[in-house]
C-alpha cells in the first residue's frame, strides 16, 4: 500500500491522538487555603470515618473556588457513605491522572496502598479498582508495579472497547456467537486467528500477568484481586470463548488415548537387588572432568557408562576405556559414514542420535538408562538402583529435577540451588533471593530448569532425547518423578568457566535466543549485559546468581531452596582409575 493511499483511523494521526490526549491532563490548581492531603497523613483513623454528602457541609458549597474545590466535591457526592480512606484513594487518582501535580501525592498514593490495601480492596468497586491499578502503571514505584498497571490498564482498555461494540451485535454478554456463523476475510496487522480449541492466547495472558503480579508485594494483592474477579465474571469474551471451545470439542471426533510408551512386562519383576542402570553422555573437553564423570557414577553403581566423545582423542579414550564399565564410542569421521547418517551440525542433536543409539543397544543389558551431560552429576542419599525400582512398572521414563551449583572461590561446588518451581516456592521469592536479576531468569537459573531422565530400553519406536522420551513422534506421557535423586548441573562453577563459555552458549547453546517466559528472559539479559556493561555487567550477573556466598546460602535456606552435598568427584577418580589424568 503507497504512502497516499494510507488514511489514519483518527484524523491527523498520531499526533492529533496525543493532543486529544493531553487535552483534558491540565493540572488541578487550588485557592487560598486549600492543599492536597500531606505526605504524612495519618491513615489509621480514616477507615472508620465516613464521607458526609457534601451538600450538608458548607466548607464544600458552591461557588467553585478551584478546580481542586470541584473535583473533591464531585468525588464526595459520587463516595457519601464510603470511608474517607475510598475518598483519599479517588482523590489521589484524579491528581495523578494529570500532567503535573504535587511531587509528594505518588509516595502517598504509595503508602495508602502498602498500608491500606486491604481496606481498599474491601470497599472498593471495580471501576475504582481498575483506576487504581492504571494509576499504578502511570506511578509505580518498582518495574513490576509499572509493567503489570501498565498491562492490565491495556487489557481493560481493550475489553471496555470491545465488549462496548458488542452492544450493537445485539448480543447479551453472557451469550457467545454461533459457530456456523464465522466471517471469512484475514484479521488486522497480518494476525492468525485465534484457535477456538487449541489456543492458548487467553490462558498465556492472564497466567503470565499473574505470576509478574507475584514480583511485588505492593501490586500482587490488587492484580490479583482483579484478575479473579475476571475469572470469574460470566459476561467475558474470556468465558464466551470458553463456552464456544466447550461446544466445538463436543462436534470434534474422541481424542487419541495418551501417548503411552508400552513397558515391557519384564519390568514388573525388578527389585532393587536386581535392578540394572547406566548413563549415556555425549561429551568433549577436559579428560579430568570426563574422569570425574564417569568416576562418580561408577561409584553410585552404574553398571554401564556409554560415553561418545564428540571429539576423540586417543588419550582420553585410552584412559576411560580402562575401566570395563565404560564403554567409549570415539565419534569421528569413519564412525559417522559408519552409521550411514551425515554428521549433524547442531550438538543436541548429535546429543540425540547417540542416546538413541545406546537406549536401542541397552534392550536385555539394562533396566535403565539416563541421559545426561559431562557436567552433570546425580546426587542421591540412598542407592541409584533403589530410587529407579520404586518407579511404578507402568512408567517408561522418569524425570530428575535440576539443582544448578553455586560458584566456589576455590575448588568443586558443594552448594547448589533449587529453582523456586522445584522447591514448591511462588515466583516472587527471586526477587528476594536476586534482587536485580530474579525476574528475569526463571527460576534463578542460567541452566535448563527442564531436568533430565532415565528411560526403559527395549520400548519399539522410542528415542531418547535430551529432556525427554519420545514415543512414536511425540513425548511420552507414562513418566513419574524421581524424587530421591538430584541432578546436580556445574553450569558454571567460576566465572571463569562462565566467561570463556558464555560466546558458545549464546550462539549455539542454552543461550540462544528463544521463546522466553519472562519478557527480557535469559538470552536478552545476557545480550543487554554484554553490549551495554561489557564483562562488568556480566561479573554482576555471575556474582548475584551463580558464586557461592554466606548471603546467598542464607537466602536460599530461608525459602528450601538450598542444597548442600560432600561432593569429591577427584577423590572417586583415584578411587577407580588409581590417579587423576
Amino acid at each position: 500500500m503507497s504512502d497516499t493511499s494510507r488514511r489514519p483511523t483518527w484524523p491527523g494521526g498520531i499526533n492529533a491522538v496525543l493532543s486529544q490526549m493531553e487535552g483534558r491532563r491540565d493540572a488541578i490548581d487550588y485557592a487560598p487555603g486549600e492543599a492536597p492531603p500531606p505526605l504524612d497523613l495519618d491513615l489509621a483513623p480514616l477507615a472508620t470515618q465516613i464521607v458526609a454528602d457534601p451538600e450538608t457541609d458548607p466548607q464544600e458549597a458552591k461557588p467553585w473556588r478551584s478546580s481542586y474545590h470541584r473535583k473533591r466535591h464531585d468525588l464526595r457526592s459520587e463516595l457519601a457513605g464510603q470511608s474517607e480512606l475510598v475518598f483519599l484513594n479517588g482523590l489521589l487518582i484524579a491528581h495523578l491522572r494529570k500532567r503535573e501535580h504535587p511531587p509528594h501525592l505518588p509516595a502517598l498514593f504509595q503508602r495508602l496502598w502498602q498500608e491500606q490495601g486491604a481496606h481498599l480492596l474491601a470497599n472498593l468497586d471495580q471501576r475504582w479498582l481498575v483506576s487504581a491499578i492504571t494509576t499504578f502503571g502511570d506511578h509505580g514505584a518498582t518495574s513490576v508495579q509499572r509493567s503489570v498497571g501498565l498491562a492490565l490498564t491495556v487489557l481493560f482498555g481493550t475489553m471496555k472497547l470491545y465488549e462496548s461494540e458488542r452492544l450493537y451485535s445485539g448480543r447479551k454478554a453472557d451469550t457467545p456467537f454461533a459457530l456456523d456463523r464465522k466471517a471469512g476475510g484475514a484479521l488486522p496487522m497480518q494476525m492468525a486467528p485465534y484457535a477456538i480449541v487449541n489456543g492458548g492466547l487467553d490462558v498465556n495472558m492472564i497466567g503470565r500477568l499473574w505470576r509478574e503480579a507475584e514480583g511485588d508485594a505492593v501490586i500482587r494483592p490488587l492484580a490479583h484481586h482483579l484478575i479473579d474477579l475476571l475469572i470469574h465474571d460470566e459476561r467475558t469474551l474470556f468465558r464466551r470463548l470458553q463456552t464456544m471451545r466447550r461446544r466445538k470439542e463436543k462436534q470434534l471426533p474422541p481424542k487419541a488415548a495418551p501417548n503411552a510408551a508400552p513397558v515391557p512386562a519384564t519390568a514388573a519383576g525388578v527389585t532393587a537387588g536386581t535392578l540394572r542402570w547406566g548413563l549415556v553422555s555425549t561429551q568433549r573437553g577436559e579428560l579430568l572432568q570426563m574422569a570425574r564423570f564417569a568416576a562418580h557414577h561408577i561409584e553410585l553403581g552404574a553398571q554401564t557408562l556409554h560415553i561418545y566423545l564428540d571429539a576423540p582423542d586417543a588419550q582420553s579414550a585410552a584412559f576411560l576405556a580402562r575401566h570395563p564399565a565404560i564403554e567409549v564410542i570415539c565419534c569421528d569421521e569413519s564412525w559417522w559414514q559408519a552409521t550411514g547418517k551425515p554428521r549433524p551440525d547442531q550438538h543436541q542433536l548429535r546429543q540425540a542420535h547417540n542416546a538413541t543409539r545406546s537406549l536401542r543397544a541397552s534392550a536385555g543389558r539394562l533396566d535403565w538408562l539416563g541421559h545426561i551431560d559431562v557436567d552433570e552429576f546425580l546426587l542421591t542419599g540412598s542407592p541409584v538402583a533403589a530410587q529407579l525400582a520404586k518407579v511404578s512398572p507402568t512408567n517408561a521414563l522418569a524425570r530428575m529435577a535440576p539443582i544448578e551449583a553455586l560458584a566456589p572461590d576455590h575448588g568443586l561446588p558443594q552448594h547448589f540451588k533449587r529453582s523456586h518451581y522445584h522447591a514448591g516456592q511462588p515466583k516472587a521469592v527471586l526477587q528476594d533471593i536476586y534482587p536485580t536479576f530474579g525476574m528475569h531468569l526463571y527460576g534463578g537459573f542460567l541452566s535448563h530448569t527442564s531436568g533430565k531422565v532415565f528411560a526403559r530400553p527395549g520400548i519399539k519406536d522410542t528415542r531418547l532425547g535430551i529432556h525427554t522420551l519420545k514415543y512414536r513422534g511425540e513425548d511420552a506421557s507414562n513418566r513419574a518423578r524421581l524424587g530421591g535423586i538430584d541432578l546436580a548441573h556445574l553450569h558454571a562453577p567460576s566465572w571463569a568457566q562462565f566467561r570463556d563459555h558464555l560466546a558458545f552458549r549464546q550462539s549455539q547453546g542454552s543461550y540462544r535466543a528463544r521463546s522466553e517466559r519472562v519478557e527480557m528472559g535469559q538470552a536478552e539479559l545476557l545480550s543487554f549485559l554484554a553490549e551495554e556493561e561489557g564483562e562488568d555487567g556480566l561479573r554482576l550477573l555471575f556474582d548475584e546468581v551463580c558464586a557461592d556466598s554466606p548471603d546467598l546460602r542464607a537466602r536460599l535456606a530461608a525459602h528450601g531452596m538450598l542444597v548442600s552435598h560432600v561432593f569429591d568427584p577427584d577423590a572417586a577418580v583415584r578411587r577407580v582409575f588409581g590417579a587423576l589424568p
